[in-house]
This record gives C-alpha cells, structure tokens and sequence, in this order.
C-alpha cells in the first residue's frame, strides 16, 4: 500500500516540526560540542587500530582495547603534562611577584655589551636615546602579568580535575560507541539529509582527510617540535622547559611563525647575556627543527590529500582560538574545510542552475 502524496500544508508542518525538534535536539547536544567534536576525532585517528582488532575479536572487546589504548596513548599523559605545566606557571607567578625578575631584566639591560653597543650607536649615529630603565619596567610589568594569567590557568584547571575527569570519561563512552556503531550513524544521515549521497559522501571524506591532518600532521609534529624545544630550553638552562615546551606545542599549530616566537627571543636573551655561541646554536636548532618538520615530516605524514592556503589556515587557527579558545586549533580548520567543500559541491553541482535562473528572469 502506498502513501499518498501529502499536501503543501501539511509537508510545511512537518518540516516546521522536524526543524524545530532538530533545533532542540542541537541545543542539548551544544554543552558537550567540545567533547563530541574531538571524540569523533578521536574514533577517526584509531579507527585502523579497531578496525584491526575487531578482525580478530568481537566488536565489544575491540573497542574496550581501542579505548583503554586513548587512556593510555592519551589522557595519562595529559595528566602528567597538567600537572607539571601547572607547578612550572605557579613558580613563574611567583618569581613575576618578586623582585628577582626586575633585577634579573636590569642586569641584563644595563650588563650587556650588546645592548651597551646598540645604545651608543643610536644615540651617537641617529641621536636615538634607549631608557633602559622604561624597558625594564615594561618588561617586568609584561612578566607578571604573563606569569598571573599563566597562574589564573593553574588554578583553573586544578579546580575543574573532577570535571576533567568526568568530560575525559563521557568522551571514552562516546568514542566507544561511535567505533562499534559509526557505519550505523553515517548511513543515518545520509539517509537524513536531502543531498545526494555522493555530496555527502564528499562532505564525510574531506572531514576525515582534515581530522587526520589536524591531529596526525599538526598534533604530531607539534609534540615533536614543543618536545625538542623543551630540551633545548632546559640544556641551555633556560628555565621552566615544561612550561615553554607547551607554549611551543601550541604554537607549532600556526603556519609561518610557529615555534620561532618562542626560540627567536630566546636566543636573543642568550646572546643579550653574552652567550653568542649558546644564541646562534639556539637559532640553528630552531632553523633546522622548524625546517625539517615543516617541509619534511608534514608533506609525509598527510600527503597532498589536504590542500588549503597557509594564510588561510593561519587566519583559521586564529579565529578559531579567539571564538573557541584552545579547542578553536581543530574548530578552525574544520569550518574552512567544510565551507570549502561546499563551495566545490556548489560549483560543481549548483552554479549552473543558479546562472540559469537568473538568465531566465525577465527584465523589468
């Protein structure tokens, strides 16, 4: 027996409806957009390890083992890195407070040859005067503030570890059934959305390509660069390698200046100190690591299936840090990802009949 057409009417109503419950629907998933955004994620990057698993056990145990290997792989070091980024951000606090910084800032301004050479030639060639004094100031002033914020977010996350802990373990619930049931979802919305299955299929494919990108070549060579840079900051004795090796890792993820505004000044102060050796090798390192990760270890690991403008992605990760905050790093790309895609699947597809349409209109 078939279904007779409905009318206009009442197709409007129902789309009325199904718009209205889809609304609710996103506005009760909307608190946990963050956990289900990077648990897909997640299930994306270990979709090969339970693939492989599940080959050989059934689908239950092989999602149990996947996502014991993310806590593992993923959340205990994390934990660690917390925990050893906080106490370093609470000692920079405390040194901020003090008078240590305004003094260590002084002598190097005042002590430096090079800075005494600099200050000679531009007062005596252009007639420039340096008030090392004001420097001092500004410097010591930018240091307790960074070290107060640095602080504010040691404490923050010391106050929320339970609710960590509970957004970590319904992210592991989500993720275990987003392994074992993702084919189930995907032909959902498939059969959901109006588009042909080929669009979305298209829609699905550049989504996984960009996830991959994000976690696999930025998060990666992120952690190689913030980890190697945090070395080079603690041989060279720089202080708190742990709290500038994060800094680092984080800033791996922009194109163009990345880890050098971290390991560019750090030479300078090395040199300012009088260790020009210490500061070229510090300019080397970063040359060579920034180099190698960036045209070499990259174009590997994702390949060319990811294409997008290195402004783009910096304007991307940009905008997705000052809406998002430190999620907006994988937000950011994906939204340009997908509107790109779109802007393929409406070229391709719909241009032409919106040319047409517009042809066809009669003249006024």
């Amino acid at each position: 027996m078939t279904t007779p057409k409905p009318s206009r009417m009442v197709l409007q109503y129902f789309l009325l409806l199904f718009l209205l419950t889809t609304l609710l629907v996103g506005r009760l998933l909307w608190p946990f957009l963050s956990i289900l955004v990077v648990s897909f994620l997640l299930a994306g990057l270990f979709q090969p390890v339970y693939s492989f698993l599940a080959k050989r056990m059934p689908e239950t145990i092989a999602s149990l083992l996947t996502c014991g290997l993310i806590i593992l792989l993923v959340f205990i070091p994390l934990m660690f890195f917390v925990a050893a980024l906080s106490s370093e951000a609470l000692d920079l606090y405390h040194l901020s407070r003090g008078t240590n910084i305004n003094l260590k800032i002084k002598q190097l301004l005042f002590e430096s040859t090079v800075i005494i050479k600099i200050q000679q030639m531009l007062e005596f060639d252009y007639g420039i005067v340096l008030e090392p004094e004001k420097l001092a100031a500004a410097l010591t002033d930018l240091s307790g503030r960074s070290g107060l914020f640095l602080f504010n977010q040691a404490k923050t996350w010391a106050a929320n570890i339970a609710l960590i802990i509970f957004d970590f373990t319904l992210m592991i619930i989500t993720i275990f059934f987003l392994l074992t049931d993702s084919d189930k979802l995907v032909n959902f919305l498939l059969k959901v959305s109006p588009m042909p299955d080929d669009q979305e299929k298209q829609i699905i494919q550049k989504f996984k390509e960009i996830s991959d990108a994000v976690l696999i070549n930025n998060g990666i060579c992120g952690i190689i660069q913030g980890v190697l840079g945090g070395v080079a900051f603690a041989l060279l004795g720089l202080g708190s390698p742990i709290l500038w090796g994060g800094i680092m890792l984080i800033l791996a993820f922009l194109p163009i200046f990345g880890i050098g505004l971290v390991l560019v000044p750090a030479a300078l102060i090395l040199m300012l100190q009088g260790n020009i050796g210490q500061g070229f090798i510090m300019l080397i390192f970063y040359a060579t690591l920034s180099f190698s990760v960036e045209y070499g270890l990259k174009p590997k690991l994702v390949g060319k299936k990811v294409k997008m403008h290195t402004l783009l992605v910096f304007l991307a990760i940009l905008g997705g840090l000052k809406l998002f905050g430190f999620l907006g790093i994988i937000y950011g790309p994906l939204i340009i990802t997908i509107f790109l895609t779109m802007s393929d699947i409406y070229i391709t597809n719909y241009n032409r009949y919106v040319t047409s349409d517009e042809n066809d209109c009669p003249e006024s």
